[in-house]
């Protein structure tokens, strides 16, 4: 043992020597590990990890914490509750100023540590212990303040530790043992504790509690490959130590250290790791990791053979000695150690504190169905933890942490791998399964409706999708004759759709929400739900007059549809109740909230939508019926019809889907035509937060500043995205379509749905190829650098095969093989790529990328009335550009959702110092 006399010598007791003949060890019992005299100072004391740990330990420990280091930061002091801790450039300067201590806590970066302990044993011969709280220092440097260490007498404990601690002392040195309040785990009693894992040394003294057992000593051994104070250092000191009646050891795999250890105390070994058993680098721990012959079994082993056991203890399989037990659960720790106690005579250190019953603050288990085993109760929380949940309780819907998204979304992802995009988790080839409406939904329901929600959008979609008499559809038809693309039609109808527009319904959302936020609704279809004293709260109060009011023609012709499809809905129930109660009307706005809350109520609920959504849906849905129903010329729009089809029965029976195709080819779709559109708009939705449109939604929502979400206009953000697409983003499709016109244009092809079309695909593509190859030869001998390419086919990232695929091209054309639908169009792109390879126009097949499957899809819908004459190429090509639109309205929805709620303001600025000026 090495102590400070009153001289401040060293006094080194003969049987620690004795008993580690080959090298030094001071400490001969754990009573030695921490003194009441110990005086610390803390190296690299204003480090991020010190700054929070010092102060506590130092209070803990009655103020042993005389000075600490840290470089430039001379004169200054580290504030604590039992005074404050100077603070000096290094050691030398502390000692200079009078400052007595024999301990070194060391916080030290790992390149630093070596020099540290070095330099802090040399300057004052008064330290006998450093404590080296630093991860993954050097094998070489830790070796090397062995050695030096051993010279001078020092015990030193680490690294990659978190400190030594005495109970009975109320003592702390080095880390975090017990965390912020370590008096509520360093709980006295007759336990030392020894453990590789720092944060499971506090974690196994809580649960040692719960069976009545409290600790002396405290050892974090830590688990760098080199450990200092191990396993032999700590048996020898226990057995020397009276208060110690027993041993916890907390044993990872890597190391011989507890090889050849003998044990005359009762010990419970806890061996943990198996799975690393397979790994070739450490994880976690750096010494974690097994050599040949100490694995976690082999360690299983040693401590089965010291304690005469031969399996594991479990609460099933209570295998154990006098001598001790092996468990490899933490939570078996207590019970076993109980069971080994009882065979030595040894009653607990006191009663029971607690248990290990899992007790849960806050839960739900709203639309779970848990079954009881599962559905814990939930229990009070400790203070101040009870007052935050309480008020958590009450908060409807989830609030999202504010962060820059110029090039980041919550809403959207590109795989760079499969370069399959995401929305909302939800792949653009599964989107592509879904309607138009479920869809949309998604975007801002952060979830599929089920066919009661989607046929309530339904309603509320194709409510407003007749754009007769409006403001709306004068500005889109202005817009087109003056030669506007269809874009800046759009944009130019959506901008009509402002806050003045949608004031009521979302006033009628608000009060929704304020209704039924505490009400314990799950479900918004739950025809059980009794909503009679939500009635007589609105009827009382001012919800009543954003929810009833005048009778309209359009309110009461959407209640009629939502009753005609059978739609069930606690919303809507509440509100006619209302209605009646008060003698008064439910107004359109008032219905259009209530689906919107109907569609993300669940999503609420469960804390994935925000309230700011709910309040915004109705906007969002007027937006997509404005943007629907302008992109159809005003001449094809009446009072109470849009091309021919009476509103009522677009409300009544037609999905948004098939309105969809309505206004944007004049017809009612086939089966076949609507399973092709839901398709094509489903691998619309997004490429990702990257693209030109996602940028130019995000970045309206940011001018606006989303920190103040009601500040954001949504239709502004939509005109962001209008106008961030054009002939090169979005009207792009066409020029495939163009390709393929006019690969057909003499061939008589009628139905290009018939596989019995007659034509000799092969040949065509064949003969095509020839003249290509002909045509590029000549282009690259004269120089051209920008020839001619064939839209659609090869992709930087499915290449290099014999035969190459675009995997979402594979998904799409299994997907109508299924179906049984043929499109000739894209049978000839497939013949097409193959005779690009037999002509050497390519080395290898290239793929048929997903952009032809776009092209492909819209050209077979619209190639009918293209040969008949009735719509010309500019048609066609305004036809292409508005079906992009209608599909990156979905994804440009989630993005303007998601940035509201968790954008910066101005986030989507490029900082002056990445940009350039070019002369």
């Amino acid at each position: 043992m090495s102590s400070l006399t009153s001289s401040g010598k060293h006094s080194r007791t003969p049987r620690g020597v004795a008993a580690f003949e080959h090298y030094y060890v001071g400490i001969d019992s754990l009573d030695q590990i921490c003194n009441k005299e110990d005086r610390v100072c803390v190296l690299n004391i204003a480090g991020g990890e010190s700054r929070t740990v010092t102060p506590v330990s130092n209070v803990y420990s009655g103020g042993n914490i005389v000075c600490g280091t840290m470089p430039g930061r001379s004169g200054t002091s580290m504030k604590t509750e039992v005074g404050d801790i100077p603070i000096y450039s290094n050691v030398a300067e502390a000692m200079d100023a009078g400052h007595k201590f024999n301990v070194a806590v060391v916080y030290v970066p790992p390149s630093g540590v070596k020099d540290s302990v070095i330099e802090a044993v040399r300057v004052n011969p008064e330290i006998n212990k450093v404590v080296i709280l630093t991860e993954k220092v050097p094998l070489s440097d830790s070796r090397i303040i062995r050695q030096y260490c051993q010279q001078q007498g020092v015990d030193v404990f680490g690294a990659n530790c978190l400190g030594i601690a005495d109970a009975h002392k109320h003592i702390r040195i080095g880390g975090a043992l017990g965390g912020n309040s370590p008096e509520e785990s360093l709980v006295p009693g007759s336990i030392a504790l020894f453990s590789n894992s720092g944060n499971f040394t506090t974690t196994i003294a809580t649960y040692m509690l719960t069976k009545g057992w409290g600790t002396t000593v405290s050892v974090s051994s830590g688990k760098d490959v080199y450990i200092h104070f191990s396993a032999p250092e700590f048996t020898h000191a226990f057995h020397n130590d009276d208060r110690s009646k027993a041993a916890v050891m907390y044993i990872e795999p890597g190391g011989y250290y507890e090889h050849d250890i003998e044990l005359k105390k009762p010990v419970v070994a806890c061996i943990v790791g198996r799975w690393k058993s397979k790994l070739t680098r450490a994880c976690g721990h750096a010494g974690a990791i097994a050599g040949s012959g100490d694995n976690a079994e082999a360690k299983e082993k040693w401590f089965m053979d010291k304690f005469g056991v031969d399996d594991i203890y479990t609460p099933e399989n209570p295998v154990l000695s006098a001598k001790g037990a092996v468990v490899t659960n933490i939570s078996h720790i207590p019970e076993a150690l109980s069971a080994v106690m009882a065979l030595n005579g040894i009653q607990p250190d006191f009663e029971p504190k607690g248990d290990l019953s899992l007790k849960p603050w806050f839960a739900s288990d709203t639309d779970i169905g848990l079954p009881a085993e599962l559905n814990e109760p939930v229990v009070t929380a400790m203070a101040p933890y009870d007052e935050q949940i309480a008020a958590l309780l009450k908060q409807v819907g989830v609030v999202f942490p504010r962060q820059a998204l110029k090039d980041a979304s919550g809403a959207s992802m590109m795989d760079p791998k499969t370069q399959v995009s995401r929305l909302q988790g939800v792949s653009v080839l599964d989107a592509s399964t879904h309607t138009f409406e479920e869809n949309l939904v998604l975007s801002l329901a952060r979830e599929y409706p089920d066919a009661n929600g989607a046929a309530l959008a339904n309603v509320v979609l194709n409510a407003y999708v007749n754009q007769a008499g409006q403001i709306t559809v004068a500005a889109a038809d202005a817009a087109r004759e003056a030669g506007n693309s269809p874009n800046t039609v759009l944009a130019s109808a959506v901008a009509i759709v402002g806050p003045n527009m949608v004031a009521g319904a979302k006033a009628a959302a608000e009060a929704l929400k304020n209704l039924f936020g505490q009400s314990g609704l799950a479900n918004a279809a739950d025809e059980g739900f009794d909503v009679s004293a939500i009635v007589d709260q609105a009827a009382s109060g001012d919800a009543a007059d954003a929810l009833v009011g005048e009778s309209s023609a359009r309110a009461e012709a959407m209640l009629a549809a939502i009753n005609a499809r059978g739609v069930k809905s606690v919303f809507i129930r509440t509100l006619e109740a209302l209605a009646e109660k008060t003698g008064k009307a439910v107004t359109e706005d008032a219905i259009t909230a209530a689906a919107g809350a109907h569609l993300v109520w669940k999503g609420l609920m469960h804390k994935r939508v925000s309230v700011t959504t709910l309040v915004n849906m109705p906007w969002h849905l007027r937006v997509f019926s404005t943007l629907i129903g302008s992109s159809a010329p005003g001449d094809q729009q009446s009072e109470g019809s849009f091309y021919g089809v009476a509103d009522s029965e677009l409300m009544n029976s037609w999905s948004f889907t098939e309105t969809a195709h309505l206004a944007l080819l004049g017809t009612k779709p086939t089966e076949a035509e609507l399973f092709a559109l839901s398709i094509l708009l489903g691998l619309l939705t997004t490429n990702g937060p990257g693209t030109i449109s996602g940028q130019g939604a995000k970045g309206a929502v940011s001018a606006d500043g989303p920190e103040v979400p009601d500040r954001v206009q949504i239709n502004k953000s939509y005109i962001g995205f209008l106008t961030h697409t054009g002939y090169a983003h979005g009207g792009n499709g066409f020029e495939a379509m163009a390709f393929l016109m006019q690969q057909f244009k003499n061939t008589g092809l009628k139905n290009p749905g018939d596989a019995n079309h007659g034509m000799d695909l092969a040949e065509m593509a064949l003969s095509y190829a020839k003249e290509y190859k002909t045509y590029k030869v000549k282009a690259k001998a004269a120089g051209e650098l920008s020839y001619a390419k064939i839209p659609c086919i090869n992709h930087p990232v499915f290449k290099g095969k014999d035969v190459n695929y675009d995997p979402r091209e594979v998904f799409v054309n299994n997907l109508f093989k299924d179906k049984g639908q043929y499109n000739i169009f894209l049978d000839y792109y497939h013949n097409m790529v193959e005779a690009l390879a037999k002509t050497g126009v390519s080395k290898n097949v290239y793929c048929v990328n997903v952009d032809a499957v776009i092209a492909v899809i819209l050209l077979k819908m619209l190639w009918q009335p293209y040969a008949e004459g009735k719509v010309s190429e500019s048609q066609l090509e305004s036809a292409a550009f508005t079906t992009f639109l209608y599909g990156r309205m979905i994804g440009s929805a989630a993005e303007i959702d998601d940035h509201t709620n968790r954008g910066k303001n101005m986030d989507t600025r490029t900082a002056a110092s990445k940009v350039s000026y070019v002369g």
